[in-house]
């Protein structure tokens, strides 16, 4: 059954798009899996990780390797860019309604003849999700071209480990002996999505329990959807800000900090969350088997085997243990224009941030940093500097309505 494609992107902590969207439609055939050849139990592949992000070298029929992102939040695999494929002939292939915040009439077309490759590990005829175009610039907001998603087919294979530590994937035959190096918790996997139980103290006075969705594909730390069939209630401090992006406008909502965040025997202090609002996004996505998602910023302090046929993960504090959750402090999406993926352009700008106070508007096209061309700059070095230092100025060169304006923001923590 084809799940949750997700499409999530943030500046450091913060969202840049959801697109939670249900493909409501059942695949026959579905059961394939990811196999090594005769004798191969392992194998270790690289992987860049970019806005928390895990983007894998994926061969698609025999070609590539393209770059996909590794999501434990989807079912199927899902192909963003149909130039990969050759004779697709949209006309034939089966076509379905995807729905989900905000998305009234979006096509995708249900391919059973592709077949995928990961190092030595082949698939054939793998579930396949096929999109016309790439409607939600995942490339724009990674600074990379993404040729689509991957997730189940690939975590129920094998036993992944991720080693955020050194950017490694490392995966294993399921019946292979493998040692484990952390703590082991429990996760069930429900409709192709792994969920984890957690604890969340909130303003250092109400703890609660909360199952989460474990997302590799989405960038923030945590996202707090629902409490007892309501909203899920936000710290006293926080501020409004554009949580994401859908294809008929904005998902509102607050960002604030989580006074601790209790995970296995591991405790995080003062998490950035977001809170997206409760009205919107319950109208259009399945909360009641969640109270929200755990995403990138804090799996990436461990390294983290997956074991999809057991029920658990095994979790191993890295370097990134003790850096502490920050957030925008300039509050604006910067995003790589979709065609030729050069122009740096402004998105999203929050209500009452710096940004907006010093005249900051979507669409503008920023051309330079501190007297520096915008080509010095990588989409993650500006999110870098949006939570570099409170206080800080910078100086953007901005291009607007055929005219170049300079223009002064100072960071602000505002959280």
């Amino acid at each position: 059954m084809l799940t949750k494609y997700a499409i999530v992107t943030f500046s450091g902590c913060r969202k840049l798009i959801i697109c939670l969207i249900c493909l409501l439609a059942f695949i026959k055939g579905y059961g394939q899996e990811f196999a090594f050849p005769k004798h191969k139990l392992k194998q270790s592949v690289s992987f860049k990780c970019i806005k928390n992000l895990i983007i894998i070298p994926l061969m698609v029929n025999g070609k590539g390797p393209y770059d996909f992102v590794l999501d434990t939040g989807v079912g199927p695999l899902i192909i963003t860019e149909p130039a990969i494929i050759d004779s697709l002939d949209f006309s034939a292939m089966r076509k379905i309604k995807l729905s989900g915040l905000g998305v009234e009439s979006v096509d995708a077309y249900v391919s059973q003849n592709v077949s995928a490759q990961l190092g030595k590990a082949k698939i054939k005829y793998i579930p396949t999700a096929v999109l016309k175009e790439d409607l939600f610039n995942l490339s724009g907001h990674l600074g990379i071209k993404i040729y689509g998603l991957i997730g189940f087919d690939f975590f129920n294979s094998f036993i992944v480990d991720v080693r955020y530590s050194h950017n490694k994937l490392i995966f294993y035959d399921t019946k292979s002996r493998v040692k484990y190096r952390g703590s082991k918790i429990p996760i069930l996997i429900e409709k192709q999505k792994p969920y984890i139980e957690a604890q969340v103290l909130i303003d250092d006075t109400v703890k609660v329990k909360t199952r989460l969705i474990i997302d590799t594909g989405a960038s923030h730390a945590l996202s707090m959807e629902m409490l007892d069939k309501g909203a899920f209630p936000a710290p006293s401090k926080k501020v409004k800000a554009n949580l994401g992006m859908s294809l008929s406008g904005e998902i509102k909502g607050y960002v604030g900090r989580i006074s601790k965040f209790y995970i296995g025997n591991y405790t995080f202090d003062q998490v950035v969350a977001g809170f997206p609002d409760f009205e919107y996004i319950s109208k259009r996505i399945d909360l009641s088997k969640r109270n929200g998602n755990l995403g990138g910023e804090i799996l990436r302090k461990f390294d983290i085997q997956f074991n999809y046929q057991q029920g658990f993960i095994s979790v191993k504090p890295n370097s990134n243990r003790k850096k502490p959750f920050q957030h925008d402090m300039v509050g604006m999406v910067v995003y790589l224009e979709q065609n030729e993926f050069k122009r740096v352009l402004i998105g999203e700008v929050d209500e009452g941030s710096p940004a907006e106070r010093a005249g900051f508007m979507p669409h503008d096209e920023i051309i330079g940093i501190d007297f520096k061309p915008i080509e010095f700059y990588t989409l993650n070095d500006i999110n870098e500097l949006f939570k570099s230092l409170p206080g800080r100025r910078l100086l953007f060169e901005i291009y607007r309505d055929n005219h170049t304006l300079f223009k002064f923001v100072q960071l602000e923590k505002r959280i």
